[in-house]
This record gives structure tokens, sequence and C-alpha cells, in this order.
């Protein structure tokens, strides 16, 4: 008898590990069914699926092999894609592919592949991995390395509850702690904003503190006796005390905040510590004396008094050469310092990477909301009739500066030389329409002055919305609201409070906010800075219970970013021959900005396909208050065209050109911007070419789509692999709005882009098939149930026919299941009535929708 996988893990792999000595031998582990991935968000509460391997070897706290197991009826072979993604994304260096039969072994970092006759025994393996003579190239490595190595591992990590490290925080302390090991002084770990990056330094600092490591003892483990001292720096006192509470496990006695007025009060610097925890600007300040020289307080500590020093976010200036940072860290140059940072390098952070080096590990934004571990988002651009402006005398709309006529005030100038309050009100009111006003939302603003009028005018709007009456609904938190700032921040990040709601800021904000509910980002302000923008999109990034997605409303044109070849991952190397002017390569010699937009190198994206300007300079996509475009709204006239209402011609709808030989158009608007699988975000367009090019995997042709879509359990199916492939729920209802389906089905996007079909309303679906329902469902208490559910799918979309709403909708129109049976019959046969009219609804689509009343 054939055996079927959980037959065959039991009775032939799980004894050839145990031969092998898994399991037997001390401090040797085998993990079954090993979590990897949690599985991309796709929204309405599902996730893609999630990896896990079947078995990852472990030996002294460090995992050497992930195994794919397959039942015995299938060849080893069907498991060797898995292995080899599981061993490389647990950093194992062999895995193993098998049916209990046959043994396929690969090593990761050889390459070499062959079919082995049992399992490597933990000794083997561990030798085979950390043995630089086993390593191609490898130079020998020190004598203490590898007492450090395993006496790291042996200090199990700090979990407090059932927490685990992620399998990229995993390896990200490893690989510190290795560079450790090895005796390196500089070391850099690059994970984006949400990802844990302070819960990685307190787990190597927990490894480095119980092991006793410290300076003197690196080079001399025997005499490791004295626990190290440890010093955490940032640059907010935010990002400080949430490390210091993180760090709270260590104890009390073992770690303090360095603070300036404590410092005063105790009248020197505190020592008597394990840990410390204090912001560069601290550091820096200090008293002075009679000269009026000032003595830095990081000055009244011995040079080589800390071992180990953790810079978090240290792209902000840390290890900047004019920075006065710099002075911190090369006082204390004797000790390991370990850079934290959510920025790959870039030609404004090179600074960063000259000082640390080559990162030792780096987990991209893309990679985490692939895995399920960061939050998806969506991308709003709003392109208004206000972006510019060119003063006219008596336009009595400028509170500030001295306009210039003639001049063309772009972004960058509003409410720093120019201020239009109008234009920031209207914005306000744009974005507050679209958003649900108990959602937690951040605006970034230019200035904090400009912060202050946003604020006040959300408070105005939501009033008179009646959405609240509190005052502290939205509060302003930048540097000028100080400790009152910092109290509103700190309840905004408390999930089971809901004021204050939203927060206005300019720059302050950009770090250090850890609040998991984020649903809404607003930018008002402009960011060509990419070390900035990811910070900023990184506030939204943190997981939260029934949080699909967040939202970016952007004013700015900052979804450009994204097209630039270091939005997510270091550059690609340099190509080509040294430059024959100045000998470097790439080529350092300065350049002139472009022209158009304003940055060298140069940050333009592809031509509008309709006004051919890059950026667009398309009108309006719709009037803040009409919400039509063009504006039909009467009073002051449009800033484009001078008339009131606005005449200006609305834009020609986007023609998309596929290679069955038929087009399709979509509105052409400032649409959102959808996430693909490869980790960037894409135009409804693109969108739309991908999913047309991959649709043949789904169905063949529009018949078998209606014969899936017609029943419940295959259309769900259906909108699951779609999901899995990055076309989820959400990324398909957005595209209604687009193709002018608002009120129809998923199922009329698909068809309009698959087959270029026409679209049918909700409504207009009910009212074609009604006549085929009513003659094959005569009963007129049939028809009354069947109408009572079809007026809720009108009314909420497909989703009322699911299998699962069947119940509830039974029991909102008859109160119980028994009063349905008295009246429509067996559970059986409502739930054959409930199926049934579906073939029939999706079937009588296809009729000529010019003959409907």
């Amino acid at each position: 008898m054939t055996m079927n996988e959980a037959d065959t893990r039991a009775n032939l792999i799980d004894p050839k590990l145990v031969a092998a000595g898994w399991g037997l031998v001390e401090h040797s582990y085998i993990r079954r069914e090993w979590s990897i991935t949690q599985g991309r968000i796709i929204g309405r509460g599902k996730r893609a699926s999630a990896l896990s391997s079947d078995y990852v070897l472990e030996y002294q706290g460090r995992k050497l092999a992930a195994i794919e197991a397959k039942k015995e009826s299938l060849s080893y072979t069907e498991g060797v894609r898995q292995a080899k993604d599981y061993a490389q994304r647990l950093q194992c260096r062999f895995g193993y592919a098998t049916n209990g039969h046959d043994i396929y072994q690969m090593d990761m970092l050889t390459g070499e592949e062959k079919l082995v006759e049992r399992f490597l025994s933990p000794a083997e393996l561990w030798q085979l991995t950390f043995d630089p003579s086993h390593k191609p190239g490898a130079l020998p490595e020190p004598d203490f390395a590898a007492v450090w190595r395993e006496r790291f591992a042996q200090i199990p990590f700090e979990c407090k509850g059932d927490w685990q490290p992620r399998y990229y925080q995993e390896n990200a302390i490893n690989n510190a702690l290795e560079a450790i090991a090895q005796g390196r002084q500089r070391i850099l770990l690059t994970l984006a904003t949400g990802t844990g990056k302070t819960c990685i330094a307190f787990q190597a600092a927990w490894k480095l503190f119980h092991s006793r490591w410290s300076l003197r003892a690196q080079t001399h483990p025997a005499a490791a006796k004295k626990r190290p001292r440890i010093l955490f720096l940032a640059d907010r006192n935010v990002l400080a005390n949430q490390a210091f509470n993180d760090f709270g496990p260590f104890g009390e006695d073992a770690i303090v905040r360095i603070e300036p007025g404590e410092i005063r009060k105790l009248g020197a610097v505190p020592k008597n510590a394990s840990v410390f925890f204090t912001i560069f600007q601290t550091f820096m300040s200090g008293p002075e004396d009679e000269h009026g020289n000032r003595t830095p307080y990081f000055g009244q500590y011995p040079e080589d008094f800390f071992d180990f020093i953790i810079i978090d976010e240290c792209h902000r200036g840390g290890a900047n050469d004019e920075s006065s940072w710099r002075d911190i860290l090369d006082y204390f140059a004797p000790a390991v310092q370990l850079g934290l940072t959510a920025t790959p390098k870039r030609t404004v952070n090179t600074d960063t990477y000259s000082y640390f080096g080559e990162p030792v590990y780096s987990y991209a934004l893309k990679e985490g909301i692939n895995d399920g571990f960061l939050t998806p988002f969506k991308v709003l651009p709003i392109v208004g009739t206000l972006d510019e402006y060119v003063y006219t005398p008596g336009d009595g709309v400028v509170i500030k500066g001295e306009p210039e006529p003639g001049r063309i005030y772009k972004e960058a100038d509003f409410n720093r030389i120019i201020t239009i309050p109008q234009r920031e009100q209207m914005r306000v009111r744009y974005w507050m329409d679209r958003i649900n006003p108990h959602d937690k939302t951040i605006v970034f603003c230019a200035t904090q002055e400009h912060a202050g009028m946003v604020r006040d005018f959300i408070n105005q709007y939501a009033s008179a919305q009646g959405w609240t009456s509190n005052p502290g609904y939205c509060v302003r938190v930048t540097a000028n609201d100080g400790s009152a700032g910092e109290s509103d921040l700190k309840v905004f990040q408390d999930n089971e409070k809901t004021i204050p709601t939203i927060l206005t800021t300019s720059r302050k904000l950009s770090t250090g906010v850890d609040a998991r509910n984020v649903r809404n980002i607003v930018l008002m302000r402009p960011c060509n800075n990419m070390i900035e923008f990811k910070q900023i999109i990184g506030r939204g990034t943190r997981l939260y219970d029934g949080k699909d997605y967040f939202t970016i409303y952007d004013f700015v044109k900052a979804h450009y970013n994204f097209a630039d070849p270091a939005w997510d991952g270091e550059p690609l190397p340099p190509e080509g021959k040294d430059c024959a002017t100045c000998g470097h390569k790439p080529c350092t010699c300065p350049k002139e900005p472009c022209s158009v937009c304003g940055f060298n190198p140069c940050n333009c994206v592809t031509p509008c396909p309709v006004c051919e300007e890059a950026p667009c300079s398309c009108p309006s996509a719709g009037c803040a208050e009409c919400e039509q475009s063009p504006c039909v709204c009467a009073g002051q006239p449009c800033p484009l065209c001078g008339a009131s209402p606005c005449a200006c011609e609305k834009p020609e709808k986007l023609v998309i050109h596929l290679s069955d030989g038929k087009t399709r158009s979509i509105k052409h608007i400032a649409s959102a911007l959808y996430w693909s699988p490869e980790g960037k975000p894409i135009t409804a367009k693109e969108f739309i070419e991908r999913l047309f090019g991959q649709i043949p995997q789904f169905f063949v042709d529009e018949d078998q789509l209606r014969q899936i879509w017609s029943d419940p359990t295959t259309r769900e199916k259906l909108l699951e692999d779609l999901s899995e492939a990055g076309y989820g729920e959400e990324q398909l209802d957005s595209m209604k709005e687009l193709i002018d389906a608002k009120d129809s089905d998923v199922y009329d996007v698909l068809a309009y882009v698959a087959y270029a079909a026409e679209t049918h309303t909700r409504a207009e679906r009910v009212h074609i098939a009604k006549p085929a329902i009513a003659q094959a469902y005569s009963n007129f208490k049939q028809q009354a149930f069947i109408d009572f559910v079809l007026s809720k799918y009108i009314e909420d979309g497909v989703a009322e026919l699911s299998p699962k709403k069947m119940r509830s909708l039974i029991e909102l129109k008859y109160n119980t299941i028994s009063d349905a049976a008295s009246e429509l019959g067996s559970t059986a046969t409502i739930r054959e009535t409930f199926l049934g009219f579906q073939r029939l609804l999706y079937a009588a689509q296809s009729q000529d929708k010019n003959q409907q009343v």
C-alpha cells in the first residue's frame, strides 16, 4: 500500500534522520513544519499561502538544513524547488528533497547537487557550514571566532510569551554576531521600516551580554568574566524611549536612560549600568566653562568605556564625515559599532556605507510585503488645478509673502514663499471625504506653521460633518509642540485609544512612530529625498488585525520616487569604463540638474500619454467640491480656464491596445497605483496588461469564465487563485470605477479585460435574468426568497451570493432556519434554490444591453 506524505515522513524519513544522529546528539533538533512566512496580505482578511519547511535541522542554535518531503509515490524532484527556496531564506548551506527512498542533497554555497545515501550528521553539517576549509575561497578565520560562534549559539533568544524571531530577524541577528565573532569592528544591517530592527538589536545585545563577550575578551575568550557595556544611540527621544522599554528584560539595575536633567542633577554622567540609552543631541551637549568652551557629555566617559554601540537610523547623519555626530563615533572608536538603517545605498548616504561597510544582512520592503510581515499599500496620486499658480494682482488670496506678477509658483513654493489657505482647505476636504473618519492618519506638511493650519482645517471640517465634537480629533506634533506633542504622539500610538485620530507634522514623524494601526498617510509637502520617502512609507507598513492595506494620498507627485531604480533594493554596480575626465566609475563630474524635474540624476518618468508631459499636467481628475471634471461648481472662476463654471475640456479616456486586436479604455484620472508581485507599484494600464497576459491560466474563454462565476464554490476558488497571482479582490474592485462599472461585479472587470465584453450593473443583470429565474422557480415563496437575496446582491455586491452568507440571509428574512424551512422546504431544497438561481443570473448577462428597460 502506497503511503501518504504523513506516513512517508513517520515511517521512512524520520528513521533516517535519527540514524544520522538528529534528535539524539546534544543540542540537535528536528524542527517539523517550521513556519517561514505568513503569506502576503491579499485583502478581506485573507492571505496568500504561507511557506513552511517540512523539516529544519538545527544544531547548537543554528539552522543548518531545510528538507522538503514528498509522499513515496512522487519523485523527490517535486520538492527540489521548494527545498532550495527554504534553504536560501533560512540561510542554510544545505537543502534536501526526499520521498523517503531517494535523498537529493543540494549545497547552496558550491551549487553541487547529488543523490546521497544518507543525511549528514549534526557535526558534519556544522563543520561544512562554518569551517573555512570547507568554503571555496574562504580565508582562515581568527582562532577565537569558533569559540564565540558556539558561545553565542548556546545563549537562547529571550522569547517573551510565545514570541519567536521571524526568519529574516534570526538571519540578521546571526549575521551580526558572526561578524563580531570574526572580529569585525563596524557592522551594518539594512532592514525595511517595520521589520523589527530594535528587536534584532535587543537579541544581539542579549546574547553578547549573557555570553560575557567584551572587547577585552574578544581575542581571549577564556578570560570572559565581565559583562559588556552597551550603548544605544538614537536621534530622537521617542526612539531612545522605545528602545529603553524594549530592553526591559535586562532588568532595572542593568539599564539607564541618559538625560541632560538627570546629569545636571547628579553632577556627572551615569556609569553604573550595563546598557545605556541616549540621543546624539544629549551626548553632544554639556556644561560650559568660564571661557565659554563646552565639554560634551560623551567626553566624560573613557574612550574604551563601551564595548558595543548600537546606532539607530544610522543614515541620518551619524556616519556623515561632515556631521558633529561623527565625533561621538570617532571618540568611542575602540567599540564594536552596529548601524541600523532602513535605507539601501544611495548617493546621499554613501558615507554611511563607507563608514560601516556593506551590510551583513538586508531585508527589503517588497520582501516584507510579499512574505506577509508588512502591510501592502495603494497610492492615490491627486492632480489639482492649483498645483501651480501664477499670481495676478488683485487675486486677493495670498496671505503670506510678496508675490511676483507672472511668476509660476510650484509645489515647493507653497506654504514657504506663498500661502493660499483656500488651496490647503480644499485639499483637506478632498482626502477627508475619502477616508474613514475613524482611521488613524498622519499628514505631512511643508512647515510647522502649515501643519497648524492643516490641523485647524481638519478639526473644522470634522466638526461640520458631525464626525466628532472632540477638539483633540486632530493634533499637531512638531518640534515646537514639545512635551505636549510627545504626549499626544504616545496616545496616538496606543491602538486602544481613538483620540487623537489624525496627526499633522512637518518632518518630526518621518521616523520614530511605531503606530501599527495607521491607515492613511497624506503627503501635502514635497518629498524628493528617497531616504525620507522610504521612512514616511514605513509609517503605515506595520501589521494590525483587520488592516489589509494602507493608503497614501499624494498631492505632491512623490509617487515618482517609485520609478527610481533604488526605490527598493541596492543599485546595480556601475558598468562601463572609468570616465576620461574625472577618472572615476561611475563618473563624478558635476552635472546640471534636469530642466524638467530639477534633479541630478534626472528623475523624470515616462511622458503622460494624454498631455505628453512628464510629470503629467492634465487638468484635475475631479473637483474637490463637485467631484467632477470639468468642475461644474458655480462661484469662483477656474484657475485654469478662468470660466465659472469651469469650461476645461474633459480629458479623453486612456486607450489600451492589447494583443487580441481589441482596445480597452479606462478613465484618465489620477487613479490608484497597484502593487506588483515584483515589489513595485504599477499603473492601472500596466495592471490591465499584466492581467490580460495571465488570464489564460485561469480560464480559456468567456463561456468558461461565466461557468466558473455562476457557481459560488468555483467562483471563490478563482478569486483565491487570482489573489495568489497578485490580483486581489481589492485591486479588482478598484478597477470598476476606471472602466465605468462601479456598480458591476468583478466578473465584469475580468470579462472586459479578457474579451472586451460589455459591462452590466448588478441591477441590469438582475433585470435581464428575472424572466428565466421566474420560469425555473415558479413557487411564489421561492421567488420571494430569491428576490430578497437579489436585492441584497444589488445593494452590496457578489459577496452576498456566497454560501457563507446563506444562513445570515435566511435569518435576516425569516428569523430562524426552522421558519424558513416551513416556507421553502428542507435545508437541501433551500441550498439548491440559493445556488441554482445564480447560474441563471450569470447565464443571462450576455443579452443585448440596449434591449433593457
